[in-house]
């Protein structure tokens, strides 16, 4: 109960804001607005610079990355070769470009396609919560301005552009394809992206559906630490978008936020995320969209830009985690009932 005797929903009179030490701290509406002003104050005044760095991945160069900048002599000496499709991988608070899941994504990326993967790493997310969130929409920009850079001196397909990110990584997009000046990129990923203090009805302060050609949503954590609502053209909801079966009982779901990474891996190494059509989200939420699979598999690599609509994903409680139809239940988590 919050100090007024109401019960504290998360999203509706407040938020559980997360600490680096894995803990909670609950913030009522009032409470979150002044430290939202009060840190974006202090972070005007801070003026602490911590650029955003790249690192260039190919079939040449797979387990190392090369460090290039907006300076054509940099992207020159790496491989990177822009008749191949290029990926943006970013990450979300206190990860890195080297995090586990990151490079497995990665590796699935450059197993699946001769490809440019460019992660990206940005210091803030591993500051405090409020300090990487105000950070979110500068390492945006910097994003999209590499992405002009690339394509304006080296001629960089957007047709083949895709870029992707986990939680406050999945926001990042939002502002990289907000801010890009020279086209528009193909597709967005977000897995899960962030929904503490980021809005629905604020689109132009969050991933949105207009910022790229296509947006696709896979939501593993809805409502706690991921975003809750549609905003995608296509929206993916996991074992109804939250509580995944590997992880057990969650209070805020960290190991269901984390696990839209494991599944997008293996999208890209087996697509075999099999999903249903819902009417809505909270058909999908109550994993009540019936029994009937669709055509459409999940962050599917062969996705075409007129999939659109709200999908509930069924999956197993172990690797491999997909399930392809319905009577592909070996090992398929229990349950699910498909009514």
């Amino acid at each position: 109960m919050d100090d007024g005797g109401q019960a504290q929903v998360n999203g509706k009179n407040g938020w559980y804001i997360p600490n680096p030490n894995g803990s909670f701290e609950w913030f009522d509406n009032q409470a979150l607005e002044k430290r939202l002003v009060d840190q974006n104050k202090f972070g005007k005044l801070e003026k602490v610079k911590n650029p955003t760095k790249f690192f260039l991945y190919s079939k040449v160069n797979p387990s190392e990355g090369t460090q290039i900048t907006t300076n054509r002599k940099s992207v020159e000496r790496s491989y990177f070769d822009a008749n191949k499709p290029t990926y943006f991988l970013i990450h979300g608070w206190l990860n890195s470009y080297k995090t586990i899941f990151i490079e497995k994504i990665r590796n699935a990326m450059l197993r699946y396609e001769d490809c440019n993967v460019i992660v990206v790493d940005w210091p803030r997310a591993r500051t405090g919560f409020f300090s990487a969130f105000f950070a979110v929409p500068g390492v945006g920009k910097q994003v999209a301005t590499m992405i002009d850079f690339l394509h304006e001196q080296f001629g960089m397909s957007f047709e083949t552009l895709t870029v992707v990110g986990h939680s406050y990584g999945g926001q990042v997009c939002g502002f990289t394809g907000k801010n890009v000046k020279t086209g528009k990129i193909h597709k967005i990923i977000g897995l899960d992206p962030a929904g503490i203090v980021f809005f629905y009805d604020k689109p132009e302060a969050r991933l949105a559906i207009t910022d790229a050609v296509y947006v696709q949503v896979i939501h593993t954590d809805a409502g706690k630490l991921g975003f809750k609502e549609p905003i995608g053209n296509s929206d993916f909801y996991v074992n109804g978008g939250n509580s995944q079966p590997l992880c057990g009982p969650e209070v805020i779901g960290i190991c269901s936020h984390l696990l839209s990474c494991y599944y997008y891996a293996e999208v890209l190494e087996l697509n075999d995320f099999g999903s249903i059509r819902c009417d809505d989200f909270e058909h999908a939420k109550m994993k009540n969209c019936g029994s009937i699979f669709s055509g459409v598999r999940m962050g599917a690599r062969d996705v075409q830009e007129e999939v659109e609509g709200i999908f509930f994903v069924p999956v197993r409680f172990k690797y491999p985690f997909g399930v392809l139809n319905s009577t592909d239940t070996t090992n398929a988590f229990t349950t699910w009932s498909g009514n």
